[in-house]
């Protein structure tokens, strides 16, 4: 099992000059808790939960995404194997893997350890 197959295609993004206010309200009404922030259609970043908590919310609503987003990004490319997305996600204690096109950096999909979890369930029910 590959990436592809575990990702969500075309997810939604954010721009680094996005303000917080508009990436918590997306991730709130979606229900996600991952957003790649790319930047003329490249990868630049990634936005969690986690890093919206560390925040005081009231403050800093206005505030641009790129003044809390994480930019030193682990991604994959669609034909990563699931066992190194999994080695990848403990490793480096993230919730999701953007999942991109390594000569772009163009953002086709993310993968989160839900998914993975998803993965692992289909595959113990067909024993």
């Amino acid at each position: 099992m590959i990436a592809r197959d575990l990702m969500t295609p075309n997810p939604m993004t954010v721009t680094p000059q996005a303000s917080i206010a508009d990436a918590w309200e997306l991730m709130r009404e979606l229900e996600i808790r991952h957003v790649p922030v790319v930047e003329d259609g490249a990868l630049v970043g990634m936005l969690s939960d986690r890093d919206l908590a560390r925040l005081d919310i009231a403050r800093m609503l206005a505030m641009p995404i790129v003044n809390v987003m994480s930019s030193d990004v682990i991604a994959i490319e669609p034909e990563t194997e699931l066992s190194e997305v999994v080695e990848l996600l403990l490793e480096h204690k993230v919730g999701a893997l953007p999942v991109i096109r390594s000569d772009t950096r163009k953002v086709v999909g993310i993968v989160s350890y839900i998914d993975v979890l998803r993965a692992v369930q289909d595959r113990l029910e067909e024993e």
